[in-house]
């Protein structure tokens, strides 16, 4: 029997090993494959500073002082990485700065409930509201899939939290594949649902579920006209500030929905066309 003990120890001996091994890294977004730092230190105490651009790779196409005036900081101020390798290493990331993204999630309430199933008009405003991110379809320019729908996900404001406008707007490059697609054709469906905030899932209700509301916005993308900018940052950057240090090289420009069809499902028994006049008077708070 001794003979059949060995392996098993040998294997014992291996599992104790494996017991030892730490994800080292998790980070991606590599921009340079340019002075690659040897065995960087990428443990936990560490990591954190690495999301740092110390190379200014992200630059703000707009000084985030036009947009929020009552803003302390300099969007533009670095955060001084600890020692070289750091330094080396957060120079190939694309990142932003850890202290305006807790700042920003810290000074951003919770969303109230929803309002009443009933109330159709204002449901459909609070989703819009309330929600950071759409998925927008267009019909494809794309070699392989032209004129089949195509979706994609795109981050969103109709305002910023205290001034709901229920006007969809857009930062967008014209390197997208669907800003390609509006060119061609104009008009797109930007769908939401109640499932990315957290009342679908303390009522244990699936996405799919007719009480976890979704809403589809279709109408035509045009960019925001001159003297709608400022607006149009505003509600950009405050919901997204991380979009202030987007690649200026990437031609980033605003663009908004306007509106032909407002349609919401939000309980059992069918779905609500809101007219635009009921949708643009409702208020989501």
């Amino acid at each position: 029997m001794r003979p059949r003990c060995f392996p098993l120890a040998v294997f014992a001996s291996i599992l104790t090993l494996c017991l030892g091994y730490t994800l080292r890294s998790s980070v991606s977004w590599v921009v340079s494959s340019n002075d690659v730092v040897e065995d960087a230190d990428l443990s936990e105490e560490v990591a954190p500073s690495l999301l740092v651009d110390s190379a200014g790779l992200w630059k703000q196409g707009y000084p985030l002082s036009d947009v929020l005036a009552d803003s302390a900081e300099s969007p533009g101020e670095l955060v001084k990485p600890e020692d070289d390798n750091v330094a080396q290493l957060s120079s190939r990331l694309f990142s932003y700065r850890l202290e305006k993204v807790k700042k920003s999630a810290s000074s951003s309430s919770s969303p109230p409930p929803p309002p009443p199933h009933q109330e159709t008009a204002r449901t459909a405003r609070y989703i819009a509201h309330y929600s950071d991110w759409g998925h927008l379809a267009t019909i494809s320019t794309q070699d392989k899939i032209k004129g089949l729908p195509f979706g994609n996900i795109f981050s969103i404001s109709d305002g910023p939290l205290d001034n709901s406008t229920g006007v969809i707007y857009f930062y967008v490059t014209p390197m997208d594949n669907t800003v390609s697609d509006l060119k061609s054709n104009p008009y797109a469906s930007l769908t939401f649902s109640e499932a990315e905030g957290e009342f679908c899932r303390q009522m244990v209700y699936d996405p799919e579920d007719p009480r976890c509301a979704r809403l589809t916005l279709t109408g035509k993308m045009v960019e925001v006209p001159p003297e709608e900018l400022t607006f149009a940052k505003e509600a950009m950057f405050s919901r997204h500030p991380v979009m202030t240090k987007w690649p200026v090289g990437h031609k980033w420009f605003f663009m908004k929905l306007e509106l032909v069809q407002v349609w919401l499902q939000d309980w059992v028994g069918g779905v609500s066309l809101i007219p635009l006049e009921e949708y643009f008077k409702a208020t989501p708070f």
